[in-house]
Order: C-alpha cells, then structure tokens, then sequence
C-alpha cells in the first residue's frame, strides 16, 4: 500500500489555511470570546477617549446630594426629639395639681389620726375613772391589752435597731435598686423582735398591732398605708433590754442584716436605750369573716382566697 501523494501547490501560491477544531460552533465562539456587543464596545472607547470626565462629575454631585440629606435628616431628628422632651403646659400644671392633692390628703390622714389617738385618749380616761373603783382587776386587764394591741403609748427600756439604704439612698438616682431597703428586709428584723422578747414595736413612729402591714409600693415601704420617708429606717421596740439583746442575737437577723451590707452595701445597727417612747395608734375595729351557706358559695370563696395567695409577691 503506497503512501497518499501530496496535492501539488502552484509556485507563488498562499498555503491552504488549517481549519480549528470548533469551526462548526461559531455562534457559541463568538459568545465566549466577544460578550460585549459592538455598540457597548465602541461607546466605552469614544469615553475613554474623553478622559471619564462626565462620570467622576456624577459621582461627586450625588456624594454631595448624600451629605446634604444626611445633615437634613440629623437636624430634623435633633428638632423632634427637643420637641418631645420640652414639658408641655397642660403637663406641668396637672403635675402640680396632684402634687397638691397629694400634700393635702396626707395632711388631711395626719389630722385624723391624730383625732383618733386623742378621742382614744379620752375614752381610756373615762374607763379608768369609771372602773378604777367598780373593778380593778378588769382595769388592769383593758390596760394590758392596750399595750398589746398598741392602742395606748407605752414608755419602758429597749432595743433600736437602725437600717440604711446603701449607695447614697432614694435621693440617688443611679442607685442599684438591690441597695435599698426592702419591706421583707424590716419583716426579719420586726419578726425577730417579736420573738426576743417585744412588748411593743414601732417603725419610724408608726406603731405595730395584730393588724399591721409592711409593704412595697415602688419604691417605698409602707406600714399600714403609711409611707416612710427613708432612707434609714428606725425600728423601737420596747421590752427588757438585756434579755431582748441576747435573744435577738441568737436569731437570724443579725447574720442577715451582715449579709444586706456585704452584698448591697445597707447599713445597720443596734443600740439599747434606757427608756423609750412609743406612740399609740387608739382604738381599732377589729373586723372577721363568716362563712356563708351553700356548698356553690364556699367554693366560690375558697376560690377567690386560693386566687389571693397565688397572688401575693415575695422578695427572692
């Protein structure tokens, strides 16, 4: 078998052109090797030809457009928030208004309680007088629950305990709320007067029955709807001094009121006095529940005081 014999080539003539592997995907060719149309081509070149000068203008003006909406939207926010925070009139006068109420209602309380300590005072005369000579034993015996039931000033030897807010009190604003004094924090310390002993207790004058409260509201504590002032806190409590110092000692208080300064920074201490002076609050209506008939009422009943329980707050 003889080899193919070349094809000759005239003298002069240009050597046949060597056909590409892809000659039959030209469409595709030209898309991967000439993306840009002409026209996009040719409008880039007549720009560069020009320097680029019409665009840098372009982006300079809409930098400038951006700064100056900026600086408009700062100036109107800083406008509505002076607007906001200016006090308006009608504000400011009905702030005042129950301000005023306030002042006036509290004075109007004071004055009422003063009434009724003296009217107490009066009847506790007459009792006396009238059974001073009938029967001496139920004379003492109304006497004794007077103290008792703090309706009579008591006089007598005692213990003062003293609890201060820390981190510069209720005046400060930025005290840490964990700082001041809690109503739980004056429940331990009263409970165990109670238990060492007490004959009478009272907190910052606010004299303690059967039927005293302590409770938060805010940031206030309240003793039967009194608010104290704050943010040290006195507590009297009238019985023997040196028996009542030992006993308070052993009880938790002391370890708890260490640990309130410790971790909170509140303050505390305890001063026996020779004689003390505790104001008496007269003569209270005691007041009692009765259970109603029908078995769909006491459920009822028994409901709302479940409901009651569950909603009372504790102190963690």
């Amino acid at each position: 078998m003889t080899a193919p014999t070349p094809t000759p080539t005239r003298p002069g003539a240009a050597a046949p052109r060597a056909r590409r592997p892809d000659e039959s995907m030209t469409l595709l060719v030209e898309v991967m090797e000439k993306p840009l149309d002409p026209g996009y081509a040719e409008a880039a070149a007549r720009r560069a030809a020009r320097g680029d000068d019409v665009p840098r203008r372009r982006r300079g003006s809409g930098v400038v457009l951006l700064l100056l909406l900026g600086v408009l939207l700062g100036l109107l926010t800083v406008s509505a928030a002076r607007e906001l925070r200016a006090p308006e009139a009608g504000v400011s006068e009905a702030r005042q208004v129950l301000e005023d109420q306030i002042v006036e209602r509290r004075e109007t309380g004071d004055d009422l309680r003063a009434r009724s300590v003296r009217l107490s005072a009066e009847i506790e005369a007459l009792q006396h007088t009238a059974l001073e000579s009938q029967d001496p034993a139920l004379l003492e015996t109304l006497r004794l629950d007077g103290v008792v039931n703090g309706s009579t000033p008591v006089t007598g030897p005692g213990l003062v305990v003293t609890v201060s807010d820390g981190g510069g009190g209720l005046e400060d604003a930025e005290t840490d709320p964990s700082s001041r004094v809690r109503d739980a924090d004056v429940q331990t310390v009263v409970n165990a007067l109670w238990a060492s002993g007490a004959e009478a207790i009272a907190v910052d004058g606010q004299r303690l029955t059967s039927m005293s409260a302590i409770r938060n509201a805010g940031d206030a504590i309240l003793v039967d709807l009194v608010p104290l002032s704050g943010p040290t806190y006195v507590i009297h409590a009238v019985g023997d001094q040196d028996s009542m110092q030992t006993a308070y000692a052993r009880t938790g208080a002391p370890a708890y009121l260490q640990l309130l300064g410790s971790r909170y920074g509140i303050s505390s201490s305890v001063v026996p006095q020779s004689e003390l002076e505790l104001p008496g609050v007269g003569t209270q209506t005691l007041r009692h529940a009765s259970p109603v008939g029908g078995s769909g009422d006491d459920s009822v009943t028994g409901a709302e005081d479940e409901t009651e329980e569950e909603t009372q707050e504790e102190r963690p």
